[in-house]
């Protein structure tokens, strides 16, 4: 997540108005190295960053990265915005030989590192995009890893939006919540990947990686689940979107880009003029003091290192990113890409690390025109629908409709071929990760086979325990490095083992409520209809004001002839509830104490859930409601 001695304070106004100095200064540094071909070329080097979630002994994320990181002591690990994320950030390399293999090979031995450390201390490392026991629980503001950096972006993002976060997501599964901070951000995890371009070959470069994201992000997709719902085959697409977005809402209809973006045209001109959109288009989040002045640096023959603009470019979450670097004295420029998820497994990654390289070195000559060629909005629309439906989508290429299984393999993997040979990449390692490409191109990417494992998993067990079983799996199978395309589905009758359990993660969420104001003939038939026994009443403004059982309106109609009482006047007003995190122990003992069937689950007075005597094991001690 970049530069961590930030600070989001514009009321210092010098302070403000400096940084835009270095910020403009650091574009007229850029433009003049540009002209004097100061930016390095000839050479092609490619880089990777691996974010991985840290989860305890029971699959849920863990909370001790700062021990995690203490035990490691390495100066590659770093921080992410939770407390259960890690980053690896690998050192470039030149894209020839087995830099695939070598850069797999680094991966395994960084991970191993960060395993031992784990196992030291009662936890886990795990590759996936989206954690699938990821709940509320870790979304707090407990969980945000302490840096200047994350306080100030979750503080400035809060003020512009002037609102709480809308997460508003459609799959086969609805998912919508408001949220209070930036850490909905911290369930995308990632494996990004970069490609030194020339100077002279930016523009062209970067378009083509826009044209091409679309078919590359559909044959990766690896986070179909967040929170139990089927969303997305690639649901960090719309996540990192909707959880990082600064635009407001107002009566005004407004054409803002957000600043998670695939972006809204071709690009023209140089990288400082993606840069100089940019900062057009977005507001400073963030700020830092910057002790020297690029244009100066540039003047005495020194190579800057643009960290107004750099940091900048750090809060402007564009799927391809144009980056500015310096290394040994030498300034280059690369695109990352940052859309690709982690895992399945390294092998997988690495494959899809390969696969780009080879379409971005095999461009044919003709996308030099592209522009002229493909509507952007097609390439754009494109990008969305693979992040919907992943490896099944139907992209437009070329002005045609075709099947991205069909591009892939007839078009896409061929010229990624030739761009590998190119490179003067080895064949060996040329074969063994295309061949993943095309294998899973023809069986299933890890989307799919999480959605078929989950599917299976709740034919018999509860939402948690799917969750929790799909989890260990995806772990058990990570283990082999066996590439996604060769797992096996996981028995449905698997049964996780689980020390301990709070409300939150075993409770209904599929609720059947009333309103106060309803006649109570209509939640009797709501019950009868439904075959449930206990059903939450709400008010007009949907806070729990009661709760109504079966037996309960069995006894109040018995003793009353007359249909017009309303469920008001039969409800417990009194409720006996719980919070997401109770103990399942303490929810147990309300039970047997109170001697009833159900317990109604709050989160800031609002009803989220609803656990049952069924949902729990309970010495038949006590009597339903």
């Amino acid at each position: 997540m970049g530069d961590h001695s930030v600070n989001s304070n514009k009321t210092n106004r010098e302070a403000h108005a400096q940084f835009i100095r270095n910020l403009l200064n650091d574009l007229s540094a850029l433009d003049k190295m540009l002209e004097r071909r100061l930016i390095e070329r000839g050479i092609t080097r490619i880089g990777s960053e691996q974010e991985f979630c840290l989860i305890d002994e029971n699959w849920r994320p863990a909370k001790n990265y700062d021990k995690i990181l203490s035990a490691i002591d390495d100066p590659h690990f770093t921080i992410e915005l939770a407390r259960f994320n890690l980053e690896i950030n690998l050192d470039p390399i030149e894209l020839k030989a087995n830099c695939f293999s070598e850069t797999a090979q680094l991966l395994h031995q960084f991970l191993d590192k960060a395993r031992k450390a784990t196992a030291q201390n009662n936890s886990k490392i795990l590759l996936t995009g989206i954690l699938p026991t990821i709940s509320n629980n870790e979304l707090e503001l407990s969980y945000m890893t302490p840096s200047p950096r994350y306080e100030a972006l979750n503080k400035v993002i809060k003020e512009l939006r002037g609102s709480d976060f809308n997460l508003h997501i459609m799959g086969i599964n609805e998912l919508s919540i408001t949220h209070d901070s930036v850490l909905f951000e911290a369930c995308n995890t990632s494996f990004q990947i970069h490609l030194q371009i020339s100077p002279e070959d930016f523009i062209h470069s970067y378009n083509w990686a826009q044209a091409i994201a679309a078919p590359v992000l559909a044959v990766s997709a690896n986070s179909p689940l967040l929170l139990g719902r089927e969303l997305w085959s690639e649901t960090r697409i719309a996540l990192f979107q909707q959880s990082l977005d600064t635009r407001s809402s107002s009566y005004a209809l407004k054409n803002k880009q957000p600043r998670v973006t695939f972006g809204d045209a071709w690009a023209t001109g140089s990288i400082a003029d993606i840069f100089r959109s940019d900062i057009s288009r977005h507001p400073i989040l963030i700020e830092k003091n910057v002790e020297s002045n690029s244009l100066e640096e540039l003047e005495k023959s020194n190579i800057p290192k643009l960290q107004a603009l750099n940091l900048y470019n750090s809060t402007v979450y564009r799927w391809n990113r144009p980056c500015y670097g310096t290394n040994n004295g030498k300034a280059h420029i690369r695109i990352e890409n940052r859309y690709l998820p982690a895992g399945p497994t390294i092998a997988d990654e690495i494959a899809n690390f390969a696969f780009w390289i080879g379409l971005m070195i095999g461009r044919p000559k003709l996308s030099d025109q592209l522009p002229g060629l493909m509507d952007f909005r097609d390439a754009k629309a494109n990008f969305v629908k693979a992040a919907r439906t992943g490896i099944e989508s139907v992209l437009i290429w070329k002005d045609r409709q075709i099947p991205a299984k069909e591009l892939v393999l007839k078009e896409l993997l061929p010229m990624a071929y030739a761009g590998l040979k190119e490179a003067k990449v080895s064949q060996e390692d040329i074969d063994h990760y295309l061949g993943i490409i095309e294998a899973r191109t023809q069986g299933m990417n890890g989307a799919i086979w999480q959605v078929k494992s989950y599917r299976k998993l709740q034919k018999k067990l509860k939402q948690d325990d799917a969750l929790l079983a799909l989890t260990q799996s995806i772990y058990n199978n990570q283990l082999t490095d066996k590439p996604v395309h060769e797992w096996g589905i996981p028995e449905s009758d698997y049964k996780p083992q689980v020390d301990s359990k709070q409300v939150g993660q075993v409770m209904s969420t599929q609720l059947f409520t009333v309103n106060e104001n309803d006649l109570a003939e209509l939640a009797t038939n709501i019950m009868y209809w439904n075959n449930i026994h206990h059903v939450p009443v709400e008010d007009n403004s949907g806070k729990l004001v009661g709760l109504l059982t079966w037996s309960m309106m069995n006894h109040f109609l018995m003793q009353n002839d007359s249909d017009i009482y309303t469920v008001s006047d039969i409800m417990v007003k009194n409720v006996i509830s719980v919070n997401i995190k109770t103990d399942i122990d303490e929810a147990i003992k309300l039970m047997q104490k109170h001697e009833i069937g159900c317990l109604p689950v709050i989160q800031n007075d609002y009803l989220v859930g609803i656990i049952t005597r069924n949902d729990l094991t309970i010495p038949e001690n006590g009597q339903n409601m």
